[in-house]
């Protein structure tokens, strides 16, 4: 492939795989020559990281190509693989070879997380302090779903609170964590700047956590990243919010939408447990915003009003319906 023209001229078929293709020298250049000069060639092109992330990458292919974000496995996922149990896929996560691993692959995480450095930090990004990285990646993942501050992490990396920020965009570019940020109209009272952070899979939530067997009240700290997953995987959007005000109420997801109302979209692993009032506050300000609670044990959609919204209440299926209607 150091020569492009000739290789893509070599193909006896019209459709081929790339995998892993920011290995090479300039594949911009071999995409770009495939799109402009050999358009019955078919060209699937995969990395393990986002491929604009690296420096090789010197031309941005605009109207050239069409992205797809691969997530962790989606709900849709789980028959084809044979996996009955969603609880299965909460503690093991979504990263096949685990999911349909006979026990708890535990080892194998700790190898991934290794592997992660070797091949998409060392060979995409300048980051010298290889155990403050790995330190640092696993307390992110330790404390996923939670409201990020820098200078949290510094003293236990043994690094400055520059180099933590740093570290996050890293995980970030990689979507081995997603920085959801607040949404807010009013700096009065609403939270305007302190972003959460969230681990991509809830295999590795709950392998540095020593999940074995997660709990009720893990279950839900898992749910909630599942659905998370879920948006991105389905609805291809990296532009997920949280809400919350300023006395701690807080609203788990929300969609801003250009010219209309905000999606509000609460998480609870049971219906039962559901709590209006952070709902209700979020009403009063954005009377007109759509509401959902998105639970696992929900069979038939049904609504509640809940001060000034018209609140849903759906499985998780009905919830993606709902908003691929909405978007």
């Amino acid at each position: 492939m150091e020569d492009p023209e000739a290789f893509l001229e070599s193909l006896q078929k019209k459709r081929v795989v790339l995998d892993e293709i920011h290995r090479l020298g300039n594949p911009s250049e071999l995409l770009k020559i495939a799109a402009d000069h050999f358009k019955d060639v078919r060209v699937l092109a995969t990395g393990s990281s986002t491929l604009a992330a690296t420096h090789k990458f010197k031309d941005s292919l605009a109207g050239r190509k069409t992205e797809i974000w691969l997530t962790p496995a989606i709900s849709e996922d789980l028959r084809p693989l044979g996996v009955k149990s969603l609880e299965r896929r909460l503690q093991r996560g979504g990263l096949p070879p685990f999911l349909l691993a006979d026990t708890f692959p535990e080892r194998e995480f700790q190898e991934w997380l290794d592997a992660y450095w070797a091949k998409d930090i060392q060979e995409l990004f300048r980051v010298e302090r290889r155990q403050s990285f790995l330190k640092f990646t696993e307390l992110v993942l330790a404390s996923s779903g939670g409201i990020f501050e820098a200078t949290r992490f510094a003293r236990p990396c043994e690094v400055s609170r520059t180099t933590i920020s740093n570290y996050l965009s890293v995980l970030e570019a990689t979507s081995v964590a997603h920085v959801v940020r607040p949404f807010s109209t009013s700096k009065t009272a609403e939270i305007i700047s302190a972003p959460k952070v969230y681990g991509f899979d809830t295999g590795f939530i709950s392998h540095v956590r020593g999940w074995d067997t997660p709990r009720r009240e893990d279950l839900g700290t898992l749910w909630e990243h599942y659905v998370l997953n879920e948006i991105h995987g389905r609805m291809q959007t990296r532009d997920v919010r949280y809400w919350r005000d300023k006395q701690g109420h807080e609203i788990d997801f929300v969609l801003a939408r250009r010219g209309k109302p905000p999606i509000a979209i609460e998480c609870k692993w049971s219906a039962d447990h559901f709590d209006p009032l952070a709902l209700a506050l979020f009403g009063k300000r954005y009377p007109k915003a759509t509401a959902f609670v998105v639970a696992h044990d929900i069979d038939r959609a049904y609504r509640r009003k809940v001060g000034e919204l018209d609140v849903e209440l759906l499985s998780l299926a009905q919830l993606v319906r709902r908003l691929t209607r909405l978007s």
